[in-house]
């Protein structure tokens, strides 16, 4: 090490894993969202000679309200502390998990990863026929006509499904606004499915402006700022229920599991 190194000063890349379904927690089943991630997000941006924030992101998406408040919260600090933002998708960025990307400056993924899914879903199911053979009686009293919309055991109603459909619309309307705000220019439109929900290769999400390159974090940091670059990883602490709450601590991050693995089992992950 020379003289003049030895006082340089470090330069340092602060990294946000950001793994996992996005989700408002929910008992001690904790998913991507801004209650877990504001203060793991603060203390990134805090870090002294700061080059880049890096967000490392799997996740197949979720809530559209945590999506946008996490991604608002990563662009408020980047925008006022001047620090660029670089996402880095690893097996997939879809529906959420791309709003997540968006809040970066550049978008980097692997040939394999799987991105896009531009779109919002709702899902249940119906049980108002399977009530009916058992012979158990349906008894709900509420104060408001539309109280009881979309209950799982009534039968369908075409009038709460259209109620439904516009909701759906305005959150997707909503997220095709920030990515076309993200995005700008980079994003080609001449795919008529940009924006239905369909997803796409790393590969192919390059040709259509989805994303910026190729390329992994670690390399893609050192060629951009230097191989004395340190990046320092940002993660919420990881939560310990005591032995009386053993068990049902245990299945709530089972259903959580299962639930995750569902919604990367949509994108053949």
């Amino acid at each position: 090490m020379s003289f003049l190194s030895f006082f340089r000063k470090s330069q340092n890349v602060s990294s946000i894993p950001l793994s996992g379904i996005i989700a408002p927690n929910m008992g001690r089943r904790k998913g991507l969202n801004l209650h877990e991630l504001d203060k793991v997000i603060e203390q990134a941006f805090s870090v002294k000679n700061l080059k880049a924030v890096a967000l490392q992101i799997n996740s197949p998406g979720g809530s559209p309200v945590q999506s946008e408040m996490i991604s608002k919260r990563i662009r408020d600090l980047s925008e006022k502390k001047n620090v660029p933002v670089l996402a880095f998708v690893e097996d997939v960025a879809a529906s959420g998990g791309y709003w997540l990307a968006c809040a970066a400056d550049e978008i980097f993924a692997s040939k394999a990863s799987i991105i896009g899914s531009i779109g919002v879903v709702s899902s249940g199911f119906g049980f108002d026929r399977a009530i009916d053979k058992i012979g158990i009686d349906r008894r709900l009293y509420t104060s408001g006509e539309n109280k009881s919309i979309l209950d799982p055991f009534l039968p369908e109603n075409k009038d709460d499904v259209k109620r439904l459909k516009a909701i759906q619309n305005e959150l997707h309307n909503q997220f095709i606004s920030f990515v076309k705000s993200r995005r700008g220019s980079k994003i080609t439109n001449k795919d008529k499915d940009l924006f239905t929900g369909a997803f796409w290769s790393g590969e192919k999400s390059l040709d259509l402006g989805l994303i910026d390159a190729f390329g992994e974090m670690k390399f893609i940091l050192k060629e951009r700022f230097g191989e004395d670059i340190k990046i320092k990883e940002f993660a919420p602490k990881k939560r310990f229920f005591g032995f009386g709450n053993l068990f049902s601590g245990a299945l709530d991050v089972l259903i959580y599991k299962v639930e995750e693995r569902i919604s990367f089992k949509r994108f053949g992950l």
